[in-house]
């Protein structure tokens, strides 16, 4: 994959920019646990009371709370608060507030207390409410001592506990109760200790008049906006990056298929001969397609559950470091069932393509033979033949599902052993007051997040093996190295243009053979001039003409036009001056004008007419009611042999070209429409040298110059007249179709 990774390049500021907004959508996915926390913790269990430093408390409570701290931390409390008064400037608003303030002066906090020093309040003061929260609890109801671990100490007849702890002499006899008290406390972290203390906090508000349902609230619902507003920017990101990938991943399949659709373009019989036609098909379209969904996966995911993996991770051990080992027991066995069905699937992704070009190879060949297959009565051994193919594709491809389908019942199985585990270990902690009810539940969010991480992972692991083979079969064909290149320094044919071909020593073998089928070729072919090749099937005449396009390269030996070796000029140049109506005639879906079209767009209707004309193909032409604007199936399906051959020819008589080269082209022609077409092409490209690629000895008996071929070898070189008495092979394929009396006429 890593050959195809330059077609990523021209994306890459909207990957980067998808980076983006993922790392934003992780960072919002990630910050939701703690709000979930914050309402469960806060909201609901503190009543939506934050901390332990109160908005304000009663004169009289300070007095209370304040045998609980020590002069120096009396000191560093009261520095952060204000006792308000009648008497004060700020009494009228602060009463709206504190309605309790017409009855006692009131502290209250000041304004711009940072974070910093609301950290190092919450423990002085959170201690000091949990403590006469407690003890009044207890004396309300004794029975709550053994919870609270508070044991009152015996007091005097008449003597209330903070009157006694206020006054030095009696303080001894509360001295266990507060060792007792400071032990616990020690136990206690600070987020405990506020949460242990918002009781005390919430009746103090109340005494103070306050509405503490409105408090919860407006807590509750303030955290629920934020978290409302943190959802629809993670979705807003969740959507623009999908909208991202899908244009990274169309783009690069785009231009993917267009250089692959180029190559091929440019490839010889060389290259053609080592892919088939149904791969090329499939590489170009299955393949492609593979590849454009893993760049949408890959974008989507990759990137996003190292975000929400590795933040989750952090963020879980933040919350509770104590339970790290439950979300690496679970991480773990992910990566083991991961690995358990990624050995077993990676073989089989890699058959499963060459399964498909297998598939598609026998319906090619099963469409475009339909007819042969009919008129031999072989349906059954072609179905055969194509259950055969389907049913290897679907076994493997069944193989292949079977075992991802056990994946996600494995990963909901672990992420349910993983929820039930972190509530087990959790419930245990919250019990003993390690960590809160909401600490729990965002640390099992995380959790989930994390094995929610490894669980996307999992499906690029399915993907990316058939990927893989996808985009090595592409890179194969984009970097197999063309065996006809254009010259680094081309020449230019010169002007003006002589038309002449020449054939000096040409020898040929095709690629991987052992022996020549052309041997030591020497022939030339002038124009206005009519040069024919004849010869028995197998002899070599179509491989000869392929030599004049380039369609291969001779072995040996040199090709000239016009003096110049084709090999020096480039193959536009050189195709540019050939007309060429190849031995199988096909047509291209649209019209016949479109068709002939195909040679010159730009041609005019009097030319089109007259190529017709001499095509022979005025007369059918003109028989159909839309004429030139008759439609053509695929393949020209919808015409004769015969008409499809003289379309054929038509087109590259369009093209005005110099030279044209006719391999077998009148083959289904009856013999009164190959003479009268050979006697237009006559009158009409006079100027033009012809070479002419036949069976048929009537074909060639006018031509200027016969070419016999055998093996390989040109065993006679003349005109008709002079091979019936030099060249045996002639004359014998010249008896063979005509009588003595037609050859002597």
């Amino acid at each position: 994959m890593i050959r195809l990774a330059k077609y990523l390049k021209p994306f890459l500021p909207l990957i980067l920019l998808s980076i983006v907004l993922l790392f934003v959508q992780g960072m919002a996915d990630l910050s939701l646990p703690d709000y979930i926390a914050k309402i469960v913790n806060t909201g609901i269990q503190q009543g939506g009371i934050p901390t332990a430093v109160p908005q304000a408390f009663r004169q009289s409570e300070w007095t209370r709370l304040s045998l609980f701290i020590s002069a120096d931390e009396q000191k560093e409390v009261l520095a952060d608060y204000t006792l308000v008064d009648n008497k004060s400037p700020d009494y009228q608003n602060d009463l709206k507030l504190y309605p309790t303030l017409a009855k006692e002066p009131v502290y209250v906090l000041k304004s711009g207390l940072d974070q910093a020093e609301t950290d190092r309040l919450n423990p002085i003061l959170g201690k000091a409410f949990l403590a006469t929260y407690g003890i009044e609890q207890v004396i309300a109801d004794p029975s709550k001592a053994a919870a609270s671990g508070i044991t009152l100490p015996t007091l005097p007849a008449g003597m209330n506990l903070f009157t006694m702890l206020q006054n030095p002499l009696m303080h001894a006899l509360a001295q266990p109760m507060l060792d007792s008290m400071n032990q616990k406390f020690a136990g206690l972290s600070t987020d405990m200790i506020v949460q242990s203390a918002t009781p005390g906090i919430k009746e103090e508000y109340a005494a103070l008049g306050m509405d503490t349902t409105a408090i919860q609230n407006n807590y509750i619902f303030s955290v629920g906006a934020i978290m409302l507003v943190i959802s629809l920017i993670s979705g807003c990101s969740t959507i623009i990056v999908g909208f991202l990938s899908a244009r990274v991943a169309a783009g690069s399949a785009r231009n993917l298929r267009r250089d692959v659709f180029e190559k091929v373009e440019s490839f010889s019989n060389n290259e053609f001969d080592k892919f088939t036609t149904s791969s090329l098909i499939t590489r170009t379209t299955n393949d492609v397609t593979q590849l454009q969904t893993l760049i949408v996966i890959l974008i989507r995911i990759v990137f996003y559950a190292p975000i929400l993996g590795i933040g989750g991770i952090l963020k879980a051990t933040g919350t509770d470091s104590s339970m790290w080992w439950i979300i690496a027991l679970g991480v773990i066995a992910l990566i083991g069932v991961i690995a358990i069905l990624f050995t077993q699937a990676l073989p089989k992704f890699k058959v499963i393509q060459t399964l498909v070009d297998r598939l598609n190879l026998v319906t090619r060949e099963n469409l475009s033979g339909m007819m042969v297959v009919r008129a031999f009565n072989t349906q059954p051994f072609e179905e055969q033949r194509f259950d055969k193919a389907n049913q290897d594709v679907t076994s493997t491809n069944l193989s292949v599902t079977r075992i991802m389908a056990a994946m996600l019942p494995l990963m909901m199985l672990i992420m349910n052993g993983l929820t039930l585990l972190i509530i087990w270990v959790g419930a245990h902690q919250v019990a003993e007051s390690k960590i809160q009810v909401g600490d729990m539940i965002a640390f099992m969010q995380y959790g989930l997040q994390v094995v929610f991480a490894f669980l996307m992972l999992s499906f690029i692991f399915i993907l990316v093996p058939r990927a893989a083979v996808s985009a090595d079969r592409i890179a194969d064909v984009l970097e197999t190295e063309l065996a006809i290149r254009d010259p680094k320094d081309p020449k230019h044919f010169p002007q003006p243009f002589d038309r002449t071909l020449e054939f000096r020593h040409v020898s040929f073998r095709y690629p991987g053979a052992e022996a020549d089928v052309l041997h030591d070729l020497s022939f030339t072919a002038k124009p206005g001039q009519m040069t024919a090749f004849i010869g028995s099937t197998g002899s070599g005449k179509s491989t000869l003409v392929n030599l004049i396009p380039r369609f291969y390269d001779v072995t040996e030996g040199e090709i000239l036009i016009d003096g110049t070796d084709i090999r020096e000029v480039t193959q536009h140049d050189l195709r540019d001056k050939i007309g060429y109506i190849p031995q199988k005639a096909n047509l291209f879906s649209g019209t016949i004008e479109t068709n002939l079209r195909y040679a010159d767009a730009d041609a005019s209707v009097a030319l089109l007419q007259e190529a017709t004309d001499i095509a022979q193909a005025s007369n059918f032409i003109s028989e159909k009611p839309e004429g030139l604007a008759t439609e053509i199936a695929q393949g020209g399906g919808n015409v004769s042999g015969g008409q499809r051959q003289r379309l054929s020819i038509a087109r590259a008589l369009v093209k005005q070209a110099p030279i044209y080269i006719f391999d077998d082209s009148f083959s289904a022609l009856d013999f009164k429409t190959d003479a009268a077409l050979r006697r237009a092409l006559k009158e009409k490209t006079s100027d033009s040298t012809l070479l002419i690629v036949t069976q048929r000895v009537s074909t060639v008996r006018n031509a200027e110059q016969i070419i016999v071929l055998d093996e390989g070898k040109i065993v006679g070189k003349g005109t008709h007249n002079e091979l019936m008495e030099t060249c045996e092979v002639y004359r014998e394929i010249a008896l063979s179709q005509l009588g003595i009396e037609e050859l002597a006429s």
